[in-house]
């Protein structure tokens, strides 16, 4: 019997608040990480040997007394490797073991193999490196002026940047420093390495790349690709940390395995993982801005330097990002950014969500603020006068047109319903009888371009099978990091095939499925595999829209697939009955699908072209108060508008978007990462450093969806959400940076805050010297 199409539209599964596939097994814990995975008879243990001193020589490795000791099986260094001993990675310049010198402290000289994680980490203490110390360089300062880079310099210039400074009425410098971000995943990094028969190898990584994981494995073992299968169900969060850095561990787990002949798992503790794993890249800022009366930026020279650590790891698709998002919502006619990549002896930083978006948005968004209090304007009102235009001042100093700009009209929304001028006028009067209180306020936009940077990643492909009773497996090439992608996934998939969602069910990212898969990076997990996988739904629908055209004697067009049924104009059919009877007549029930991200493309040597296919908008307010004797500082309310287009499933998005803002709130908060004199890492656990907890978020936090869906033509006219709202938090900083301004004297010439505002560093802005 057939449905009203309205009774049948409200069946779909996008566009409605799922749970996530995962979440009555998370909270059950019955939901499987790779350390919960039962263990192969044999399995052995390993710990990393780890570098003392920030550089030196490496002369020897005695590992006399670890291998004595209870349960030791190997150890594992740079002379076991059997490929080679570079790792496969783009900058060809991180050996998998030290060899003749080391570059950070952590860096791993090689591993101890044992019966326990415990016997394993002791002995790998136990062991005695003997280093020459050489000089190190530690400061993006000393970086600089060593010349000491992974990578050239870049310079992206438009227009004549030095007359424009030179005629404008006003003119200002400033400087800034931005401090790193430790990733903090639930699940730390981990790697299980099973050797199979005939030289085949099984690997469960948690990683946000999995077919990059399988070619450095494949690389170091000296083997073929197809001999090395990666495996990942779910990871405990990633965050940009398990983009590259999961490799190593799988790595090194396999080297294990190969000396030993065992299978070998490897779980770095949560200290080790602090010492070993790259960062958020620090940056430091200076620049030379113009501007008229209005605030509206004539001319602007910016330098932006970026502590890369001891190799490149991702940092030149990192910094490039910067450079790109260096203008965030604003139009820069006359404009120059110098991008440095600098060589220090730290941890190789790398990906993080945002991906450098966020370290060049703060610098324009400083920039912003500085001007503001220079005019006495309003920090919003100088922000919508440097907006990019909709027919004039719509291009970027990359050379991409806007062409998709919300923020004319989502800004003044957010401005109305958070009631923002009505708050500065009763902050302002508070502030003036408070002496030690001070309250700011700030809305700032976001404007982040989608699409990976590094190009050739823009693509993905994904499986989709219909078994015989009318349940469908689908495989994809993205990875589940708690994010929910397998959720919306098998909610696009379900809506393809007009199926319930319960009828779905997405299986481990798996390289022996879906080949060369893209890292789950770049928030494009969704656009990716999302249409990948809609794409072979789509191939099995259409064999079987065509099968029951042949029934019932009428055009493919005819057919609609809705609510676990098939309609055709003749009568309606049960999904399970027809697919049941389609395989009977030999029809082909599952298919591939593949996408590739259409319009992108740019000139890797200039940085200019269309490297985005579409930007995702966003504003956010918020409200803080400082106690100008301590330091301390407490956000008192968020009001954030966001666009995630036409939501998949509003509360996954709303939760990415909450999510994403409170990161970005301890990047710039309470997240401190300090090195000593000597390169050892002094914020190396949960007792020295902090992320926001539940006391830190505040009782007034309001998320609300733009509604209008995406204009290029995405998967259900939806927009990316995972690293967007990140930068939305930048509000915090510049509320900060208006409390602060409110403690200084009247004539005071600016306010300089190094970033995270910790207490210490919210003093010092007080108390200049």
């Amino acid at each position: 019997m057939n449905r009203a199409p309205s009774t049948l539209s409200g069946l779909r599964a996008m566009g409605q608040p799922h749970a996530h596939e995962s979440a009555q097994a998370q909270v059950a814990g019955s939901a499987h990480y790779v350390d919960d995975l039962p263990e192969l008879k044999g399995t052995l243990h390993a710990a990393p040997i780890l570098s003392p001193v920030a550089h030196g020589r490496l002369d020897s490795v005695d590992c006399s007394a670890a291998l004595r000791m209870p349960g030791v099986r190997a150890v594992v260094l740079a002379a076991d490797v059997p490929g080679d001993p570079v790792l496969a990675a783009f900058g060809r310049d991180e050996p998998i073991f030290a060899q003749d010198a080391v570059h950070y402290v952590g860096q791993v000289i090689g591993l101890v193999v044992a019966e326990t994680a415990l016997q394993a980490r002791r002995a790998a203490r136990a062991v005695q490196p003997g280093i020459t110390p050489l000089p190190a360089i530690l400061t993006i300062a000393q970086a600089l002026a060593a010349q000491s880079r992974v990578l050239p310099p870049v310079t992206v210039r438009r227009g004549a940047p030095e007359a424009a400074l030179a005629r404008a009425p006003h003119r200002l410098q400033g400087t800034l420093e931005v401090g790193g971000q430790e990733h903090f995943y639930l699940e730390g990094q981990i790697a299980y390495a099973l050797p199979l028969e005939q030289g085949q190898w099984h690997i469960h990584s948690s990683t946000q790349h999995p077919g990059e994981v399988q070619h450095w494995v494949a690389h170091a073992l000296g083997l073929a690709s197809h001999a090395v299968r990666v495996e990942c169900r779910r990871m405990g969060g990633g965050f940009g940390g398990k983009e590259t850095q999961a490799g190593h561990l799988a790595v090194w787990a396999a080297l294990a395995a190969h000396k030993t002949g065992h299978p070998v798992k490897l779980r770095l503790d949560r200290d080790d993982d602090f010492v070993i794993t790259g960062k958020r890249h620090p940056f430091a800022y200076r620049w030379d801005v113009g501007f008229d009366d209005s605030g509206r930026i004539l001319g602007l020279k910016l330098h932006m330097a970026a502590n890369c650590g001891f190799s490149a790891d991702l940092s030149g698709p990192v910094c490039d990002r910067a450079v790109f998002h260096a203008d965030n919502a604003y139009y820069l006619e006359h404009v120059e950014i110098e991008s440095h990549r600098c060589r220090t002896n730290l941890q190789s930083h790398t990906a993080f969500r945002g991906f450098g978006g966020p370290q060049g948005v703060i610098a324009i968004e400083t920039i912003v603020g500085d001007i503001a209090r220079a005019l006495g304007r309003d920090a919003l009102d100088v922000r919508l006068a440097n907006l990019y235009g909709s027919t004039e001042r719509n291009v970027t100093h990359y050379q991409m047109p806007v062409e998709d700009n919300i923020l004319h009209d989502l800004l003044p929304k957010l401005e109305q319903s958070a009631q923002y001028r009505r708050r500065q006028q009763a902050i302002s009067a508070w502030n003036a009888r408070s002496p030690v209180l001070k309250r700011g306020i700030a809305i700032t936009p976001v404007k982040f371009g989608i699409s990976f940077t590094a190009t050739l990643f823009n693509q993905a492909g994904a499986l989709v099978h219909v078994y015989t009773d009318g349940s469908v497996q689908v495989n994809h090439g993205g990875t589940e990091m708690g994010q929910g992608l397998h959720t919306k996934v098998a909610q696009i998939v379900a809506d393809e095939l007009g199926v319930p969602l319960a009828q779905v069910r997405v299986t481990a990212s798996d390289t022996s499925k879906v080949p060369n898969a893209s890292a789950t990076a770049a928030s494009s997990g969704t656009d990716l595999n999302g249409r990948a996988a809609q794409y072979a739904a789509r191939h099995v629908r259409d064999n079987l829209a065509a099968f029951v055209c042949g029934l019932d004697g009428c055009g493919a067009g005819a057919i609609r697939f809705a609510g676990g049924q098939v309609i055709s104009p003749k009568t309606t059919r049960r999904f399970e009955d027809v697919v049941a009877e389609a395989y009977a007549n030999r029809i082909q029930l599952w298919s591939d699908g593949f996408y590739r991200t259409p319009k992108i493309h740019y000139d890797k040597t200039t940085l200019t072209g269309r490297p985005f296919y579409y930007f995702a908008y966003g504003a956010a307010c918020t409200e803080v108060v400082i106690d100008t004797l301590t330091g301390e500082n407490r956000v008192l309310a968020v009001d954030i508008l966001h666009d995630v287009g036409h939501s998949i499933n509003p509360a996954i998005d709303i939760g990415q978007i909450e999510g994403g803002f409170v990161q970005g709130m301890g990047w710039l908060t309470t997240e401190e990462l300090v090195w000593n004199a000597q390169g050892q890492l002094a914020t190396h656990a949960p007792s020295t450093y902090k992320i926001p907890a539940t006391g830190d978020i505040p009782a007034h936090f309001t998320v609300q969806l733009w509604p209008e869906a995406n204009r290029e033509d995405n998967v259900g006219g939806s927009k990316a959400v995972g690293e967007p709202p990140f930068m939305l938090a930048i509000s915090v900083y510049e509320a900060l940076r208006n409390a602060i301004a409110a403690g200084l004297p009247a004539d005071h010439p600016g306010v300089e805050l190094t970033a995270p505002a910790t207490a210490e560093n919210v003093l010092r802005a007080l108390r200049p010297l």
